[in-house]
């Protein structure tokens, strides 16, 4: 069963049918032959554009609505399985599957058959950059960032959003190397114009800028932004997300508290202020003054901001109610929009937003308590975790994690040289499928998975493994100190739970000797759930949360930097407090 509300255009009447090109409030949107397949519609992620909407599901399955006159069928299944994203721009939809492939389709992606989805990652001519960990897809072009963490783009070039001069290039069908050592890529279904975040946080664009939407300060004869440029006058924080119009740009930046900045044209009301802002520069409102941003969507000229305190702040363009306000007003400032009932009502941190081009949905996606092992192939995929080296059979190397390995195979050196063997009469992409089967203990390559499964404890979930790591010592290398007590952690598990550590460990300047004193002030208690929660992602039924402990934990969740994980420690904690109480 599906909870998910929609409002704004409605595609020519192909995405909701009965229903009004413009629906001007909030209304419960329907699959159809939901009972059919109700198992299968638990929503994961929405992703929507000018011409296709896509909803994933849960169990890594999506459907595509079409805004196509001659489409026969409509909704269709979309015909790649292990899906762990979906994301559509203007004429051009992208899928990446767990395995760390890309599939898209568009005009300015396959001309020869626009309709057909290709492997774009098979076309980065660099073969070892071909895992990829994100996708992100914009007006006629496709941004992805491989594990190696480079940058390339693929598409329409018309406006210098790939980094080159359109003069030059017009477009490219295979992949370009746009920049290296990317942490994130930012961009919109309808915009023509990117930012790349570097590890630094560096912020880098280019692309369309004749409204100012990459806030260079600049006067409009820089139309085009021809390669990527640092932007300059950034506010002071972490920069959490950048969201990207057609003509504005929002960026939501943590410092102490999340606060929300934009940059563009005032007359296309998607600035929550009444003047043009040619660098970023905050939105101000007492809406969300004393809350706490959650998420924010854009979509071509509308912006939806979800707060901690369960308020839906709306501003921007309303030409087809994807305001949701019931009228077809432009708001050039926030206001807020009066939810109507939802079925997990109490629990408004599980939903999340979606801006199409034209139209916006709030729907309920639950957290997934298995994301650990979504964590431990990312971590695989990423070179400088990785301690222990397998050669393929062309005698290309192949870097592992030597601990989980260790425990994910009964334990045993004498596994681990087994495995040696196997991987020795290998591919490198057969290789990878076999550590992506050990990492997530799941079957993804069946004839692969009969040969290995007598050295694979695969039995064992990855969160009982982690519990096993946390009782033996001996494999602990990282010693946290409190109150004149040591505890031991594995740097591996750090890095994948907290910012904190995973800056610190990856940092080539910063001190990473084996110790850091602790926040003082946690209670022993505190620090059990903590602790237990690092390795397990989850809290303990027997534990009874109390007032005091969250406030406690909510401080050493901003020491530690765990805002980042998911399920969020915090959620989880509120959840159990309101359960209990």
């Amino acid at each position: 069963m599906n909870d998910c509300l929609f409002f704004g255009e409605n595609e020519n009447q192909k995405l909701i049918k009965n229903e009004p090109v413009e629906i001007k409030k909030p209304i419960q949107f329907k699959f159809e032959n939901e009972n059919e397949n109700e198992n299968e519609k638990q929503i994961k992620q929405i992703s929507s554009g000018r011409y296709s909407t896509i909803f994933l599901f849960e169990n890594g399955k999506a459907i595509e609505y079409l805004n196509e006159n001659d489409s026969n069928q409509n909704p269709s299944k979309i015909q790649i399985e292990n899906i762990q994203k979906v994301t559509v721009g203007f004429g051009n939809e992208a899928i990446l599957t767990k395995e760390g492939n890309v599939f898209a389709k568009g005009n300015d992606i396959n001309p020869k058959n626009p309709k057909e989805f290709i492997n774009i990652s098979s076309l980065i001519e660099d073969t070892n950059d071909r895992i990829i960990e994100d996708v992100v897809s914009a007006s006629g072009s496709i941004y992805i960032l491989t594990s190696n963490q480079n940058a390339y783009g693929i598409g329409s070039n018309g406006y210098a959003q790939l980094g080159v001069d359109s003069k030059k290039l017009l477009k490219t069908e295979k992949p370009i190397l746009m920049m290296k050592n990317v942490s994130k890529i930012f961009s919109g279904n309808s915009s023509n114009h990117v930012f790349l975040l570097n590890s630094n946080q560096e912020l880098f664009g280019c692309g369309n800028n004749e409204y100012d939407q990459l806030g260079l300060g600049k006067s409009r004869k820089y139309e085009q932004i021809k390669k990527l440029t640092k932007i300059q006058n950034i506010p002071k924080g972490k920069i959490i997300d950048i969201q990207c119009g057609y003509a504005h740009s929002i960026m939501l930046i943590e410092n102490e508290k999340r606060k929300l900045y934009s940059c563009g044209r005032y007359f296309f009301n998607g600035l929550g202020k009444n003047e043009d802002t040619r660098i970023f520069t905050e939105i101000k409102s007492s809406l969300f003054e004393n809350d706490d941003i959650r998420e924010i969507s854009v979509g071509c000229f509308q912006n939806l901001i979800l707060t901690s305190n369960e308020k839906l702040i709306v501003f921007g363009l309303n030409n087809y109610g994807e305001l949701g306000t019931e009228d077809t007003d432009n708001q050039k400032i926030p206001i807020q929009l009066e939810l109507p009932e939802l079925r997990f009502n109490e629990d408004i941190s599980n939903y999340h937003l979606y801006c199409g081009y034209y139209n916006s949905f709030l729907y309920y996606s639950p957290p997934s308590f298995s994301n650990l092992e979504e964590d431990l192939i990312k971590l695989f995929r990423r070179k400088e975790f990785c301690d222990i080296s397998f050669k393929t059979e062309n005698g290309e190397i192949i870097k592992a994690h030597k601990l989980i390995l260790k425990y994910r195979l009964n334990q045993n050196q004498n596994e681990i040289e087994k495995l040696q063997e196997i991987i020795s009469n290998k591919s490198v992409k057969e290789s990878n499928q076999i550590f992506e089967m050990i990492y997530s203990n799941k079957i993804i390559n069946p004839k692969l998975y009969s040969e290995i499964k007598e050295i694979i404890n695969s039995n064992e979930k990855i969160e009982e493994t982690m519990k096993r790591i946390y009782l033996n010592e001996n494999e602990n290398d990282f010693i946290i100190e409190r109150k004149e007590k040591q505890y031991k952690f594995p740097k591996l598990i750090l890095i994948m739970r907290s910012e904190l550590y995973r800056g610190m460990f990856l940092s080539v300047t910063n001190d990473t000797s084996n110790k850091v004193t602790d926040y003082s002030e946690l209670s022993n208690k505190s620090f059990q759930i903590f602790e237990y929660w690092i390795y397990s992602n989850q809290i303990k039924n027997e534990i009874q949360i109390t007032k005091e402990i969250i406030d406690e934990l909510e401080r050493g969740i901003d020491y530690f930097q765990l805002n980042q994980t998911n399920p969020n420690l915090f959620d989880l904690l509120i959840n159990k407090f309101k359960n209990q109480n």
